[in-house]
C-alpha cells in the first residue's frame, strides 16, 4: 500500500463479531478476510469470480470476495467458512455439512471446500430438503479439479438429512 492510496474507514460485522477498520479502497473482500481480519479459510483462486473458492454470505447471500470490494461491505454482516463450526455440537467441533464433507470424502486438496461450503449452506437455509438437481445446480458456479463433485453432492444431501446442530 502507497502513502497516496485512498483509504476508508468501514464497520461490518464478520462471524457475528464487530469490526471497524480502515481499508484501502481498493481492496477486495476476500483480501481483507485474509489480511487485514486473518480469517484464511476464505480462498483466492481465479480472481474473476469463475470459480468460486472466494464465496462468501454478504447479508445472507452467496458473494463472489474476489469480486467485492471490502468498502462495499460497510454495514454488512458477512459469513465466512470459519462461522460453520461455531457454536456446533458436531464430532470435532464440526457443522452437520462439514461433517457430511468428511463422512463422503467430499474434498481433496480442499482449496475449493470453503466457498463450496458456503454457498451450500446457503441453498440448506434456503431450501432444508434440496434434491440432486438443486445441489448440482448451485456445485455448478464452482470449480474443482479434485473430486468430481459426486462425494460432494452426497455429502450436501447427507447434511440435508441431518436436523440443524446435529451431530
Amino acid at each position: 500500500m502507497n502513502a497516496d492510496e485512498a483509504m476508508r474507514e468501514i464497520t461490518l460485522a464478520v462471524n457475528g463479531k464487530t469490526h471497524t477498520c480502515k481499508v484501502a479502497e481498493r481492496i477486495n473482500l476476500a483480501d481483507f478476510l485474509r489480511q487485514d481480519l486473518q480469517l484464511t479459510g476464505t480462498h483466492v483462486g481465479c480472481e474473476h469470480g469463475v470459480c468460486g473458492a472466494c464465496t462468501v454470505l454478504v447479508d445472507g447471500v452467496s458473494a463472489r470476495g474476489c469480486l467485492m470490494l471490502a468498502v462495499q461491505a460497510d454495514g454488512c454482516r458477512v459469513e465466512t467458512v470459519e462461522s460453520l463450526a461455531a457454536g456446533t455440537q458436531g464430532a470435532a467441533g464440526l457443522g452437520p455439512l462439514q461433517a457430511a464433507f468428511r463422512d463422503r470424502h467430499a474434498l481433496q486438496c480442499g482449496y475449493c471446500t470453503p466457498g463450496i461450503l458456503m454457498s451450500l449452506t446457503e441453498l440448506l437455509r434456503d431450501e432444508p430438503s434440496p434434491d440432486e438437481e438443486a445441489v448440482r445446480l448451485v456445485l455448478s458456479g464452482h470449480l474443482c479439479r479434485c473430486t468430481g463433485y459426486q462425494n460432494i453432492v452426497a455429502a450436501a444431501l447427507q447434511a440435508a438429512t441431518k436436523p440443524a446442530g446435529g451431530a
